[in-house]
């Protein structure tokens, strides 16, 4: 609140200004102790009214001062008067002295001294100064208007009554009629202060809801352009290897031209070196002379026809590899293309969550249902058919249609395994281990030995060694359920595709889990680290440089 509007609140409304020494009555209003004073002076004997809101009590009650009020007041610069709050002049004093009062009869404003003065004379209504007191008289028989009329919502006074001239309306006196209007006008501003109250909060709620937007646009712009960033960063390098390849093999042409020219041309220095020595001898007129150069006889013309076979023509194209650059353009955009499809329409499961009924004895599961952990101890489990013999656990939810990734964390020691099975595999025996039967796929790692680990990829019990090096502890399932893939990658940066299973599914697929551990290695553990049903495109690996890279 301004300074300006402080010191208006501080306004006693008898004198039009600041309180010097403000008291507080009962009501809840405060004004200066001297004009109340002076007011209930002026009143009728046994009257003590409020002039704020009109409330009369029976006995005078006892002023005190209002200490806060009068701390802010002392401590507040005044302002300077307005218009509105220039003090009233006493109509029959010379000089400029302030009025206390206003007869509502005389239709005069009056100081204290004349104010004894007219006591002493007449009894007439007093109310506190006012400019004029014309609008407190009626119109027609300029008398004082006493009575408020609801139906006409009009002031009279008292000869409109008795004349008749709303008869039959419902009056009420001005006190009255006014204590009802400011109890009407304090609902209906509790009434505007709830409306705006509201309006703000909904304001509030669409300033929020603007700014999510565009955080939200300012989010989905960083994630496509980093996209398209990385896509033609891709093609650059394929661009890059496809020329590669080009330029090594037109100097593996360009060198083998290069071995044919030179020995042509050392050939036909030979022969240019023949025709010489034969041309001398045609030229030559001694018989003994031709007839001693028997090494003519040895000498091995080739065959012209047989030597251009062999030679390379200078005329056709150079045979380019051009099936294994299709193959390498097609291999490469192909990968691009994967990525761009699963970055856009691949979602995150949002109830991907472990079912408990299936978890074997030796296996825990954490309270949030996300976590599944080797156990030495047994679990004490209920034996029915959902509930796998050993090490596994499924999810509650399935996948018969559409594109999907989840993506979990791997314990460092141990043996895990992560992958899909059918509703129907079988929870007893070895082929209860998914990959080990034709209804499961999955990543495993098998601990062999503290410093070695191995991963493979398994199906209907075949075991694809996984060649690279695996460093991280984050990994990736990729679904397309129509396409008939489930697709391994390893969260690194760039993420690594590490195996992918091409095949038709004739159920619909539950992820699962496999730990295995022993005295050895008693921390082995797998968690889903997304399930939050967002999509793929909003995932935390999707940086600048963390868009995956094919295996080749």
């Amino acid at each position: 609140m301004a300074t300006s509007d402080l010191c208006l609140e501080l306004f006693c409304s008898v004198c039009r200004e600041i309180s010097i020494d403000p008291v507080t009555l009962p009501c809840g209003h405060s004004f200066c102790l001297y004009c109340i004073t002076q007011t209930w002076d002026h009143q009728n004997e046994g009257e003590s009214t409020c002039p704020e809101c009109m409330r009369r009590y029976k006995k005078r009650p006892e002023l005190k001062r209002n200490h806060k009020l009068y701390n802010i007041a002392k401590a507040l610069p005044h302002p300077q008067p307005s218009q509105e709050t220039v003090q009233i002049i006493c109509t029959y004093c010379d000089f400029s002295v302030p009025a206390v009062s206003s007869c509502l009869q005389c239709e005069t404003a009056m100081c204290d001294h004349h104010l004894r003065k007219h006591n002493n004379s007449v009894q007439h209504t007093l109310i506190p100064p006012i400019r004029s007191v014309t609008n407190r008289k009626c119109s027609i028989h300029k008398k004082i208007l006493e009575y408020y009329c609801n139906e006409d919502l009009a002031c009279i006074c008292a000869s409109c009554r008795q004349e008749g001239l709303h008869e039959g309306h419902q009056l009420e006196t001005l006190e009255d009629a006014f204590r009802r209007k400011k109890k009407k006008l304090r609902s209906d501003l509790e009434k505007l202060i709830s409306k705006i109250e509201e309006a703000e909060n909904r304001l509030q709620s669409l300033q929020e809801g603007v700014r999510k937007a565009q955080e939200t646009a300012e989010k989905e712009t960083e994630i496509v352009a980093a996209l398209f960033r990385d896509l033609r960063r891709r093609l650059d390098d394929l661009e890059n290897k496809v020329l590669t390849k080009i330029s090594r093999q037109a100097e593996k042409e360009a060198l083998s031209y290069s071995n044919h020219l030179q020995n042509l041309v050392i050939e036909k220095g030979e022969l240019s070196k023949k025709k010489h020595h034969i041309e001398k001898l045609c030229n030559t007129t001694d018989d003994l002379t031709v007839l001693q150069h028997q090494e003519l006889e040895s000498w091995d013309f080739p065959d012209t026809e047989k030597e251009k076979d062999k030679d390379m023509d200078g005329n056709k194209t150079p045979n380019m590899d051009k099936m294994n650059l299709s193959q390498t353009i097609h291999t490469g955009i192909s990968n691009i293309l994967k990525c761009a499809n699963i970055l856009f329409y691949a979602q995150a499961p949002n109830d991907l969550i472990l079912d408990i009924n299936t978890a074997a004895s030796n296996v825990s599961i954490s309270r949030e249902l996300q976590i599944v952990r080797w156990s030495p101890i047994n679990q004490i489990k209920l034996d029915i058919p959902e509930t796998f013999e050993k090490h596994q656990v499924m999810s509650t939810g399935r996948f018969s249609a559409g594109q999907h990734y989840w993506d979990m964390e791997t314990s460092q020691s141990g043996g895990w395994g992560i992958g899909v099975c059918y509703p129907s595999i079988d929870k007893r025996g070895d082929e209860s281990i998914i990959g080990e039967s034709n209804k499961a796929w999955s990543l495993r790692r098998l601990c062999l030995w503290r410093w070695c680990n191995q991963y493979s990829a398994r199906h209907d019990g075949n075991i694809i060694p996984i060649p690279h090096r695996i460093t991280s502890t984050k990994f990736r399932i990729y679904l397309n359920y129509e396409a008939g893939k489930i697709s391994f990658y390893e969260l690194c940066k760039p993420m690594r595709h590490l195996h992918t299973f091409t095949t038709t599914f004739t159920e619909p697929l539950h992820a699962a889990f496999y730990v295995w551990g022993d005295w050895w290695y008693k921390d082995s553990w797998v968690r889903i680290i997304h399930a939050s049903g967002s999509q793929s495109r909003e995932c935390d690996w999707l940086n600048r440089d963390t868009i995956f890279s094919s295996s080749e």
